[in-house]
């Protein structure tokens, strides 16, 4: 006879902060996986879609729009201009920063990581009918907004 412990999932598998963190690990993995089968990481792929919404901007405007730590973001930035998808030119305001600009290249990049970011989604959410899908991003959106909101930025209140 089976061991009735084994075939019963413990009580913290039914817990929503465990249930959210084991999803935001197949999200991470499915989505990780996609971009690389492109070249790409995700810092790639939310650095080209900030300049494609937001526009040529200096560094620490990139990572204030992107939520890309300053650290990581010089690495970000070589990496995309190496491969010719982003450009640096000298500020004409100030020329001791540059100005980051998404080139063509980078813009074709950015249409192939969008169509891999497609394909893990509806890996991720493939069991969800398209309305739960709608109603699971509305309430993680909610989650998410609300304990934005309590974090107490720098210098804030």
């Amino acid at each position: 006879m089976e061991n009735p412990s084994e075939e019963t999932p413990a009580k913290w598998e039914g817990l929503p902060s465990w249930l959210l963190g084991q999803a935001a690990n197949h999200a991470h993995r499915l989505v990780g996986d996609g971009f690389s089968s492109v070249g790409a990481r995700g810092y790639h792929y939310r650095l080209l879609a900030t300049l494609e919404e937001s526009g040529p901007a200096s560094q620490a405007a990139l990572g204030r729009r992107s939520g890309i730590h300053l650290s990581d973001m010089v690495a970000t930035i070589n990496e995309l201009a190496d491969r010719g998808l982003v450009e640096r030119t000298p500020d004409s305001f100030d020329r001791r920063r540059n100005i980051v600009s998404l080139t063509s290249a980078g813009k074709r990049q950015l249409r192939r990581l969008e169509k891999r970011l497609a394909v893990s989604q509806d890996e991720l959410l493939a069991p969800l009918s398209p309305q739960e899908r709608q109603q699971l991003t509305e309430v993680l959106s909610r989650l998410v907004d609300h304990h934005n909101r309590r974090i107490v930025t720098p210098g804030g209140p």
